[in-house]
């Protein structure tokens, strides 16, 4: 378990890129050089996509340096500065730092619409020094007297403020899930013969998490009290709440973020019925209990027994069903439901018995996608030339890859000017005519500028094999222009996907807040796929948005808006939140075959009319 582990070489990735990520911050919030801020951000990209702890990169100093400074992106002086980490764990520019900018500002930077700028004039002008302070000067007036600070921004400021408010205290998927898994290799080494899964609102896909759930079964009580120790041992629960035979309940700290983490212990007999009673949904749960009912039989965590006992397992009953999940679905005469579809949209009483099998047997699964529509290259900011890039999609199972790199308004992330755009496209089609086992599509993540229009011309648009055109700025828009800006988009004829919709960043920025109904109108007239951005950090479209599109018959993309190999493992987290919508996979692009995908690239409507 972790807590056998070197907490250093666990945490030192994510503890340095925050390091590199204040420094920058730092610099911008002091007004100095923007050219040692962009580089501190590059480094922090850099190691946020490496796999390996850092400090193990290398047997000896040596070895170590030799390594990093052949990482792109990080120079002489950055591993220099984190060489001084590993030996120090600190370091004295990023201490520096920390000492000159009060610690509220660097949060104050997580509130969507305050840049760096901005926070420095509150700072400088107001004494503000964090979201408290914000707030009462706010309240106060007078940060509408600031340069650049009207009405208007107040509004937005306040807005975005209670935004966090209800966001603060649940982890973004992205955080939660590699700790969960974490939490459960470890039990399982601890055990091996142990049955450990996790539970609750992360295994049913949901994005934000309010607490981890894990269940672990093993037929020998001291094998359980020995996952329970290293459970509560682990080296981040800064405080045990309860530790029985029973359940485990800590609190975890890892990465910045607070977070409970409970354990279930009990027998193999029971493993079905606590991982499916603790994966909830509550709703679900209820149903499932009321289904039984029906059946005069009584459903638990222990498992499915016979009559009407309130606790059978107390009373010497014998479980008809409980090892396996699916037990207890086919002794209520259901069809297996997947953790993902357990809400109440999906409950076999709200969609009846038949329509539930159609879904299930028609639902997407990850072995299914075949094709990645959205990905970088160091053309503009990703890590990987194209020759590497084809390396990952054949090492991943991909039979079709497009790489699409950013437009030239991204200026930040690159873009590319028209001319560099063509001789970017005449590389990757010669490297594609020697392909014989992967489709290797041109094509570029063109944005949508704020009045609709789109980076680049049409014609340059009709060189492309593949358009995904994107919002990138101006997110703060109202309902009705971001919905005409998006429709602009959705019905060019050059463009097959509508990238990341909203533009939103889960649990910081709301983005876009754009007529979904009138998009998925316009998306399935015009045989446009509406994006679900497997980035964990955005998953946008949302589930629920995803829902409506489904309902209309819309076509959806599932992109990993890949910067990195890393990233490309991102679409187990779109698949997961496809499947909460019920998508069907062949409404997904990304499972077509390539013939067909051409057709459909090709001329939009010849794809729908295929389905």
């Amino acid at each position: 378990m972790a807590a056998a582990r070197n907490d250093v070489s666990n945490d030192v990735n994510k503890a340095l890129q925050r390091a590199f990520e204040e420094l920058a911050d730092g610099l911008d919030l002091l007004g100095e050089s923007s050219f040692r801020s962009a580089s501190h951000r590059r480094v922090a990209r850099a190691i946020g996509d490496l796999t390996a702890p850092i400090d193990q990169l290398g047997d000896d100093p040596a070895q170590l340096r030799a390594r990093l400074e052949a990482i792109p992106g990080i120079g002489e002086g950055a591993t220099r500065r984190i060489l001084e980490f590993v030996e120090h764990g600190e370091i004295a520019d990023h201490v520096e730092i920390l000492e000159r900018v009060p610690g509220g500002l660097f949060q104050l930077l997580q509130v969507p619409g305050l840049g760096p700028k901005a926070v420095r004039t509150l700072w400088q002008e107001l004494g503000v020094q964090g979201v408290d302070d914000l707030r009462r000067e706010l309240d106060s007036g007078r940060v509408e007297s600031l340069p650049r600070m009207g009405r208007k921004t107040v509004q937005n400021l306040r807005s975005a403020l209670e935004f966090l408010t209800r966001t603060r205290d649940r982890l973004p998927v992205a955080l939660a899930m590699p700790l969960a898994l974490d939490l459960r290799d470890g039990l399982r080494s601890v055990e091996p013969e142990a049955r450990v899964e996790i539970a609750g609102s992360l295994r049913r896909g949901v994005e934000t998490i309010g607490d981890l759930d894990l269940v672990a079964a093993h037929h020998d009580p001291a094998a359980r009290r020995r996952l329970a120790e290293a459970f509560v041992n682990d080296g981040r629960v800064t405080d045990v709440l309860a530790s029985g035979e029973r359940k485990c309940s800590v609190r975890l700290s890892a990465g910045g973020h607070a977070i409970q983490a409970d354990l279930r212990l009990g027998e193999p007999a029971a493993f079905g019925a606590a991982l499916h009673y603790f994966t909830g949904s509550k709703e679900h749960n209820v149903l499932m209990r009321q289904i039984a009912i029906g059946f005069g039989r009584r459903l638990n965590e222990y498992g499915l027994f016979e009559g009407d006992e309130p606790r059978p397992q107390d009373h010497g009953g014998t479980p008809l069903a409980g090892a396996e999940e699916a037990e207890l679905y086919d002794a209520l005469g259901l069809p297996f439901i997947p953790a993902e579809l357990r809400e109440e949209a999906f409950d076999p009483a709200r969609v009846g018995l038949e329509a539930l099998r159609d879904l299930l047997a028609r639902l997407i699964d990850e072995d299914q996608i075949v094709a990645d529509l959205h990905t970088h290259s160091t053309a503009s900011d990703g890590r990987h030339s194209l020759e590497e890039l084809v390396a990952i999609a054949r090492r991943r199972g991909l039979a079709v890859l497009a790489v699409t790199d950013h437009s030239r308004s991204s200026v930040l992330a690159g873009g590319l000017e028209i001319d560099a755009l063509r001789e970017h496209v005449a590389a990757i089609r010669e490297l594609a005519a020697g392909l014989d086992d992967l489709v290797l599509l041109a094509g570029a993540e063109v944005d949508i500028l704020p009045d609709g229009s789109l980076d680049y011309p049409d014609e340059v648009l009709a060189e492309l094999d593949v358009v995904v055109a994107s919002p990138h700025v101006s997110l703060s828009q109202d309902r009705a222009t971001a919905t005409r800006r998006l429709l602009a988009a959705i019905r060019n004829p050059h463009v097959h996907i509508l990238g990341h919709p909203t533009g939103r960043i889960v649990g910081r920025r709301r983005g876009l807040q754009p007529d979904i109904d009138a998009l998925c109108a316009a998306a399935s007239e015009h045989g446009t796929a509406l994006e679900l951005n497997a980035n964990p950090r955005r998953l946008d479209l949302d589930d629920a948005a995803l829902r409506r599109a489904v309902e209309v018959g819309c076509l959806v993309a599932i992109d990993t808006d890949a910067h990195s190999d890393a990233q490309f493992g991102y679409l187990s987290y779109g698949v997961r939140t496809a499947r909460r919508a019920g998508l069907p996979a062949d409404s997904c692009v990304n499972t077509w075959e390539p013939e067909r995908l051409r057709d459909w690239l090709a001329d939009k409507s010849v794809g729908a009319r295929g389905r």
